[in-house]
């Protein structure tokens, strides 16, 4: 057998393996399609999330923070005041004789390397009107950012800033001290 074939194995069970809380996600999804709670379909959900999960296995995701609620809620404030304000953007631009015309991608590059931080950071980005997230590079810690309204290099630095804001106030709410340091810090010297 090739040294390939067995790292495959290898890393497929180290992925795979019993995933108590994807079982119950996927139980509790099951049971929400059915809609109706019953022994049956929850038994049924468990069975076929234990299935699922051997099948095709979930990678760990590694995560060492701890929640902090208060930042935790001022990240949600921060994004719905964000969500409505970009709402309002685009409508008006939608509304507008002449409205911006093209739209630039900005290559981010995050301070903190963490798969979780960087799934969060490109749904808060990518849900907010005006704003996608076109390209993640995990490898390279990398975000490509499409904003329909930059057209300056301004305009293109202030969405990398915001993009990195996101991210401080998500590294604020969910990360351990190392990480909050690592991040303060880096932006400091931006700053500098």
């Amino acid at each position: 057998m090739s040294a390939r074939r067995i790292s495959r194995r290898l890393s497929a069970r180290t992925r795979g393996g019993f995933q108590p809380r994807a079982i119950i996600a996927l139980a509790v999804v099951w049971v929400l399609l059915w809609d109706r709670i019953t022994l049956g379909n929850a038994v049924n959900g468990l069975i076929i999330g234990a299935v699922i999960t051997q099948i095709f296995p979930l990678p760990s995701i590694q995560y060492f923070g701890r929640i902090h609620p208060w930042r935790l809620l001022v990240l949600t404030l921060r994004f719905f005041v964000d969500l409505v304000s970009a709402a309002i953007e685009v409508s008006i631009a939608t509304l507008d004789r002449h409205p911006p015309k093209g739209g630039s991608i900005v290559e981010v590059h995050l301070r903190v390397r963490n798969e979780l931080y960087m799934t969060i950071i490109s749904a808060l980005v990518s849900l907010v009107p005006g704003s996608i997230v076109v390209e993640a590079r995990r490898t390279a810690n990398v975000l490509y950012v499409h904003g329909f309204h930059v057209t300056t290099p301004e305009g293109l630095e202030e969405l990398r800033r915001d993009v990195l804001a996101v991210e401080t106030r998500v590294v604020r709410a969910l990360g351990s001290d190392e990480e909050l340091e690592a991040v303060m810090g880096a932006t400091e010297k931006e700053t500098a």
